[in-house]
């Protein structure tokens, strides 16, 4: 099939599309809205800066020419900077489709999918569930208490209102990185290129760290051997075999260690009753209160209080052996 007739039934199905249709692109995620459709370009407007860009038609029929050149499928990746919003548009068409998962565009015969946002129905205030993540309650504590003190002088502020206020900010740092570590291996299946991916509050970008461990000694040892390195130039000391040494020797630490001790403050109890007074605050503010908000506010509070004894688990310094470091 002819470009210009693929082309024209790409200008009819963006004729059809409703004033306030959104498109997401596949790489950045950015969401845009069709403005203006012309002969020869099509306006978009990005939502998150008002942004407007041209696209022409000639690189459309470049998009469509590499398509067809790959068996009916093109990578992504292999998009030039600012290219996405092609592949998006293009997907209103009905025999073009964008696989995300796959990280390609492709021409089929059969049904396809667009980019087009549906249209969501906005939850109302009184649907909201609260999850059950202590992350939740912890970060509902933390607030309570951030509101009830005034922490722009910390100098100022009673040390058991510190004790409290690390003890609570300890337990959403610690509850926070575990939720942000699970949403990173969900995003990291769903970015296919080193592009940012950008959201209402940020982007994220997928990138590689490189961690090295040795082989096995011997093979090492062989390896650089074979190319002339005398296996003395890399022999080393071993920590382990140290420390062995020193529980059977007459020697301190010192004698072969550079100590550097340093001093820090660590969680050493919670005490379940301040977490619960709390919750005391919000409590008051029920009795002031009345309607749908009220009855949300007060479901909260009863899960949250339900939920304490877990989020006030904690194991003393002292049960805590030191083969876990």
């Amino acid at each position: 099939m002819p470009f210009s007739v693929s082309w024209h039934t790409l200008l009819d199905e963006l004729d059809e599309l409703p004033e306030d249709a959104t498109l997401v692109t596949p790489l950045s995620h950015r969401q845009f809205r069709v403005t203006d459709v012309q002969e020869h370009r099509v306006i978009i407007e990005f939502d998150e800066d008002n942004e407007k860009r041209p696209l022409q038609r000639e690189q459309f029929e470049t998009l469509f020419q590499r398509i067809w050149d790959n068996n009916g499928r093109f990578d992504l990746e292999r998009l030039p900077p600012d290219g996405d919003p092609f592949p998006a548009v293009l997907s209103l068409h009905p025999r073009f489709e964008v696989d995300e998962d796959a990280g390609v565009i492709l021409e089929t015969d059969s049904s396809t999918s667009s980019q087009l946002l549906e249209d969501d129905v906005e939850a109302e205030p009184d649907e909201r569930a609260e999850p059950d993540l202590d992350v939740y309650a912890d970060a509902l504590l933390l607030v309570d208490a951030l509101e009830r003190h005034d922490v722009t002088t910390l100098e100022a502020v009673e040390t058991g209102k510190l004790v409290n206020l690390y003890t609570l900010l300890s337990d959403v740092q610690r509850n926070a990185n575990d939720l942000r570590q699970d949403v990173s291996d969900v995003l990291l299946g769903r970015l296919h290129h080193d592009r940012p991916v950008s959201g209402p509050y940020g982007s994220v970008q997928r990138t590689m760290r490189r961690n090295r461990s040795l082989k096995d000694e011997n093979e090492v040892l062989e390896t650089l051997e074979a190319v002339g390195i005398d296996r003395q130039r890399v022999l080393g000391v071993d920590r382990q075999k140290v420390d062995d040494a020193l529980e059977v020797t007459e020697l301190a630490e010192s004698d072969v260690y550079e100590i550097d001790e340093r001093e820090y403050v660590r969680k050493a109890e919670v005490d379940e009753e301040v977490k619960e007074s709390r919750l005391q605050g919000l409590k008051d503010q029920l009795a002031a209160t009345e309607g749908s908000e009220a009855d949300e506010l007060r479901q909260e509070i009863e899960a949250l209080e339900d939920r304490i004894d877990e989020l006030t688990s904690f194991k003393a310094g002292s049960d805590v052996s030191t083969s876990a470091w």
